[in-house]
């Protein structure tokens, strides 16, 4: 395989969508403990416009960080040539090459057989945000039937995965947005109310006379004082995005800003994911691909472009225009 040039898109400098470059690299290669992935598609994620813009700093040549495709080749021997598989993380685009490209070496901790028969843009769509919407929903906010969620940024893919899920447990979902016009597209998934984010949103709850048990926080920094309000006494509060950017929260006091009681938690899929603590046969992938097939979870991509297509891919995501998941295909 060495000397063979494989398609890849490269991040040419730090900036904006225009600075991703399709170009031919080597094949890569895998050595002990990891797996060589024929890419068929892969998701479009928020962490890769970071990785590009250079917000996460020094990052590898080649984004992406989850996948959908064929084993290439398995040195352990353990997956044979030619499975279906899907791989998330495991340094993919931040400290190895990722999977925006034809092929892709990954750890063999964040590689996954499926068993579906779902299109490979599908597959695609699922892998980053159910795993990390499954992991903080059950792991950091131990959510149990008939109690009430709120999903802050519930439009985002990551945000309309927790809802799916949520749902699913039995949990009574509240779903935040920005924009009134998407409230239906959040009722369609099972919320049982949409509220209006406006970044003060502990009032309008308190108003309601609602308690809610547990908020899963995909917008971050710039409203997490207010989603610590808004949860009831002894609540669960998780961060798992930065929706809202990446400043920090300015001068935050424990005393004030912390309700005695309430449990704070962070899960970043990014770091965690694949390890030890954090493996993903916690997961139950296959599961969630058979709900998908049924029409239980509605997690289809809203929209699949071409490799060639990246820099527009981009440009849509970041305008927020995606309301879901999007993937590119390269079968």
């Amino acid at each position: 395989m060495e000397g063979i040039d494989m398609q890849a898109i490269v991040i040419s400098a730090h900036g904006g969508p225009e600075v991703l470059t399709v170009t031919e690299l080597p094949d890569p290669v895998p050595v002990d403990g990891e797996v060589l992935i024929r890419v068929k598609a892969f998701g479009l994620n928020h962490a890769e416009a970071y990785m590009r813009s250079g917000a996460w700093g020094q990052v590898a040549d080649v984004p992406g960080i989850e996948c959908a495709g064929l084993v290439e080749a398995d040195p352990s021997g353990e997956l044979p040539v030619g499975t279906k598989v899907v791989a998330i993380l495991g340094g993919m685009g931040r400290t190895r090459n990722g999977s925006y490209a034809e092929l892709v070496t990954v750890p063999a901790t964040n590689v996954v057989a499926v068993n579906s028969q779902l299109p490979w843009s599908d597959l695609a769509a699922v892998p980053e945000v159910y795993a990390t919407a499954f992991s903080a929903l059950h792991g950091n906010l131990a959510l149990l039937p008939g109690e009430t969620l709120l999903v802050r940024g519930a439009t985002s893919s990551l945000g309309q995965a927790a809802v799916n899920l949520a749902v699913q447990h039995g949990a009574n979902v509240f779903a935040t947005t920005r924009d009134p016009a998407h409230a239906v597209l959040l009722k369609e998934l099972g919320a049982t109310d949409v509220l209006i984010d406006d970044g003060h949103l502990a009032a309008e709850i308190a108003r309601r006379t609602v308690a809610v048990d547990a908020v899963l926080d995909i917008v971050g920094n710039s409203v997490l004082r207010d989603s610590l309000a808004a949860v009831r006494p002894r609540g669960r509060v998780c961060q798992v995005g930065f929706l809202g950017g990446f400043a920090p929260v300015a001068d935050f006091d424990p005393i004030a800003d912390l309700p005695s009681g309430v449990q704070l938690s962070f899960f970043g899929s990014a770091f965690v994911l694949g390890t030890p603590a954090f493996p993903l046969t916690d997961v139950p992938l296959d599961v969630i691909y058979a709900q998908v097939e049924a029409g239980v979870l509605k997690a289809r991509p809203t929209r699949v472009f071409r490799f060639g297509e990246i820099v527009e891919a981009h440009r849509v995501m970041e305008a927020g225009r995606a309301l879901g998941k999007m993937v590119v295909s390269l079968d």
